[in-house]
């Protein structure tokens, strides 16, 4: 039986570590990121990869940086013969990655060597891209560079957000691994090296990336506004205050303004001038200190009394 150490972190690991169980192989440990504060009353809250081992009874490792001697010799010491990671969050040491049998291998949300890095999904959507997908590659020391072995590709549609689309990715995920061991251990795969030339990066988003430039074209603001949503979310600012957009739609500009300009405003939503000849109408919305709500309910509060005209962002709030 082949003894499989499994790292990941976020909800998009959990399929796939539980795919690798209902499989039949042995997972001997998971390792995973320390329980963190959640919420606005800072609740210690474990990763979900963290719950999804314990309900199976397999042993937790949550090391603050792998690459301490001590968190390493716990690694080290389960002897595995495979490891598989998922959205791990660290990026490996050499002895680990020299230790198994069989090397270490990660599922990737994208098609390497596209957006290597730790939000390929967000990315996939604020590039407009018309696909994506899933690679499982052997891990190098390098950011995502290792040679390929199985990759499986997933259309993006219009209406994907980050959520949709972390949903498709992480069951496609899961499914291209349940194909991919057997042939792996069996020494069926022959690696692909990537090629260099081509990589693209899709680095954590940051802060200033939210912030929404109003002129820029009216797709491409959809798109960042769908590739925040649900998380970190997009925003701009309203005389002076952050409000968040979560979801909007693409229309026909209907008369000609400086973007950022309301050019409507109604229960169906606030129509909003871009750096082309589309506009963008927010359908979902947070004013600062509240909670997310549809266009309607928020004209039915303060939002009727925001007038046409008027300039989003923070430069033309002075």
């Amino acid at each position: 039986m082949t003894r499989i150490v499994f790292m990941g972190t976020p909800d998009f690991s959990v399929p796939v570590l539980r795919r690798i169980i209902e499989d039949g192989y042995e997972v001997i440990g998971v390792v995973t990121q320390p329980d963190r504060p959640v919420g606005r009353k800072k609740v210690l809250t474990p990763p979900p990869v963290k719950v999804e081992a314990l309900k199976h009874g397999i042993p937790v490792y949550q090391p603050e940086k792998i690459r301490q001697k001590e968190e390493l010799e716990k690694i080290l010491s389960l002897n595995p013969d495979l490891i598989i990671t998922a959205a791990f969050g660290q990026i490996l040491p050499k002895e680990i990655l020299e230790a198994p049998t069989h090397g270490c291998i990660n599922v990737h949300a994208s098609l390497l060597p596209e957006l290597r890095g730790g939000a390929p999904i967000h990315y996939a959507l604020i590039q407009g891209k018309k696909k994506t997908g899933i690679t499982i590659m052997y891990m190098v020391e390098k950011l995502d560079a290792g040679d390929i072995l199985t990759q499986v590709e997933v259309e993006i549609t219009e209406e994907d957000n980050v959520g949709s689309l972390h949903t498709k990715l992480s069951v496609a995920g899961a499914a291209l691994l349940s194909e991919t061991l057997p042939k792996l251990l069996e020494g069926k795969l022959t690696p692909v090296p990537q090629n260099n030339e081509k990589a693209t990066f899709a680095y954590n988003i940051k802060r200033d990336q939210e912030k929404i430039d109003w002129s820029k074209t009216g797709e491409e603001i959809y798109n960042h506004i769908r590739g925040l949503n649900p998380w970190p979310v997009a925003f701009t600012t309203l005389d002076g205050q952050t409000l968040k957009l979560w979801r909007s739609e693409k229309v026909t500009r209907v008369k000609s303004e400086v973007p950022g300009t309301i050019l409507q405003n109604d229960p169906d939503g606030i129509t909003v001038s871009t750096g082309n000849e589309s506009a963008i109408k927010i359908k979902e919305l947070q004013p600062a200190g509240k909670t997310k709500m549809t266009s309607e309910e928020f004209y039915r509060g303060a939002g009727s009394k925001i007038l046409v005209g008027k300039r989003l962002g923070e430069s033309n709030d002075e």
